[in-house]
């Protein structure tokens, strides 16, 4: 399933790897692609972590979080979502610096 926000910008940019919340991103990163790979939707979607926002752990090991409506996609998407973790994530939209204006979410 895709969602995508209304307005979309000239120029985007492909991101992939694993839909984590923000809350949970910082030990996620500490323990690699395992951790990524490993990190639940429960967990995800837990009222402290829930709130603290979304974003994408890539192969490279950086964190990109997302705006506001990227958190919103996101917390549609993990209501649809079955797997229960190893959620990837392809997200289009525009980096700038940490954070990524989401365009487009799609969970694979």
């Amino acid at each position: 399933m895709l969602f995508m926000a209304s307005s979309m910008p000239l120029a985007a940019e492909k991101v992939e790897g694993y839909l984590v919340d923000k809350m949970c991103s910082a030990k996620v990163l500490k323990g690699g692609e395992d951790a990524a790979k490993g990190h639940t939707k429960d967990c995800a979607l837990m009222p402290n972590c829930k709130s603290s926002g979304f974003g994408v752990v890539t192969t490279d090991g950086k964190f990109i979080k997302f705006d506001a409506d990227g958190d919103k996609m996101a917390v549609k998407m993990l209501g649809f979502e079955s797997s229960k973790d190893n959620i990837q994530a392809t997200v289009n939209g525009k980096i700038e610096g940490d954070t990524i204006a989401v365009i487009a979410l799609q969970l694979r």
